[in-house]
Order: C-alpha cells, then structure tokens, then sequence
C-alpha cells in the first residue's frame, strides 16, 4: 500500500508517481490524495479499479495510465478533476461501446488516447468514429489519423534539443578538424616519400657511376694487353732480323771465291 507523507510537504515536490500492481479498496488508492498538487504523470496499472469516480482533483496531470483494469465507463469525472490530461491510456479494460467515450470531449487538451484490448475497438469504423467522437485527438491507439506512428516524444520538443544542435556543430567542428589534421599528415607523407625517392636516386646513381667505372677499367685492361702484345711483336721482328741463316753465309762465301 500507498501513504502520503502526512504533512503533505513532501506530496507537494513530486511530479511523477507509479503505483502500478496496488491495490484498490472500493476504488481508492490508499494515500492518493489531492495533496499531490504537482503530479504530472500517474500510472495506475492493473490495481483492480472498476471506475475512475473516485480518483482525487489533479490539476497538473497530464499523463494517466489506467490500464488493465475493469473500468467499463464513468468516464466524465474525468474532465473535472483532470481538466490538463493530454494522454490517456485505458487498454484492457472493459469499454465495450463508443458512447463511452463521449465525456471525453470535454477533456480539450486530450491528444493521445490508448484502448487496446479493449472490446470497443473490435467495432465497424472504430477509428474514424473515434476521431469524429473526439477531434481533439491526435493519436488513438499509437496512430494519427492517417495511420502515422506517434514518434516517442509525441511530437513535442525535448528539453535538450539546444543541446543537440551544439553538439551536431561540434561534431561538424571536429569532422573538419580532423579532415585537416588528416591532409597535413598526407601532405608530411607525401614530403617524406619526395625525400626518400631523392635518396633512391642519388644511390641508382651511384651504381650507374661504379658500372661505368668498372666498364672503363675493363676496356683500359684490354688496351694495356694489346700494347703488350704489340711491344712484344716489335721486339720479336727485331730479333728475327738481327739473326742470319746458314744458307746466307754460304753465298756470302761463295761470293768472296768468285
């Protein structure tokens, strides 16, 4: 069971109460009183309520979940105790007809209205009857009239929204920061590998100069070796000529006979 703090102080300060799973006695909920001056959203799931007649005045509430109970109508206290309601939630009870749902229409601020499970829904034309019923409407049963899902917020503005832009902007600042820190390190790169090709071709260059050089110490090795040779068939020519045959000083002989 629920109790008030008695003195009300601390009744006052709350805006959000649950007291799903209580139970009622002779549809009252023990400690629920009208000392809750600031309460915007009460949920009362399934604690056995058969009518809504004996919920005390909220002025501030909005948002009643009443679901899973045995409510079958009675619904026209409702505009006089809780004449700020925006959502009701009354699937799973035991609405059977659209008649009643007419108090409803009082309720000027109602836009969200919830009845699955419940038997009414089961009739010919529900919805369209329902929106006619209750213009007011913007959803019945998570749908708009032209079978658009609610979206969580029910179309209303979140508190943070400011927040999300700045952070949406810090994201794009951060998106082009890091865009630029990112083509610096490219542009670093692409400066390194510059430096590593002049490496490169300061080292191919290198080789090509030693081949040329060894290419040349070849070619001046075959030129010492053919001077050689030509040196050496000069000095044998000389020696050929300085020897005499035998045959040569015979005639030389004969020739001093004659």
């Amino acid at each position: 069971m629920f109790a008030a703090d008695r003195s009300g102080a601390g009744a006052r300060v709350v805006r959000e109460l649950v007291l799903d799973n209580c139970r009622s006695n002779e549809g009252k909920i023990e400690g629920l009183t009208a000392e809750f001056v600031n309460l915007e959203f009460l949920s009362l799931i399934n604690v056995g309520l058969m009518s809504v007649s004996n919920l005390p005045k909220l002025g501030k509430l909005k948002k009643l979940e009443l679901s899973d109970n045995r409510i079958s109508g009675g619904l026209d206290v409702l505009a006089e105790k809780l004449p700020n309601l925006t959502h009701l939630n009354l699937s799973g009870n035991k609405l059977k007809d659209i008649s009643t749902l007419e108090p409803l229409k009082k309720l000027d601020h109602l836009k969200s209205l919830d009845l699955f499970n419940c038997e009414v829904t089961n009739l010919n034309d529900y919805r369209d009857s329902v929106f006619k019923l209750l213009p007011q409407l913007t959803y019945l049963d998570g749908y708009d009239i032209e079978d658009r899902e609610a979206s969580d917020s029910d179309g209303e503005v979140d508190g943070d929204g400011v927040d999300d832009d700045d952070d949406e902007e810090g994201e794009e600042d951060e998106d082009e920061d890091g865009e630029e820190d990112f083509d610096e390190e490219d542009d670093d790169e692409e400066e390194d590998d510059e430096v590593e090709g002049e490496d490169d071709d300061d080292d191919v260059s290198g080789e090509d100069e030693e081949e040329d050089f060894g290419q040349d110490g070849e070619v001046d090795d075959e030129d010492e070796d053919d001077d050689d040779d030509d040196e050496e068939g000069e000095e044998s020519g000389k020696g050929e000529k300085r020897k005499r045959e035998p045959d040569d000083e015979d005639d030389d002989d004969d020739e001093d006979d004659d």
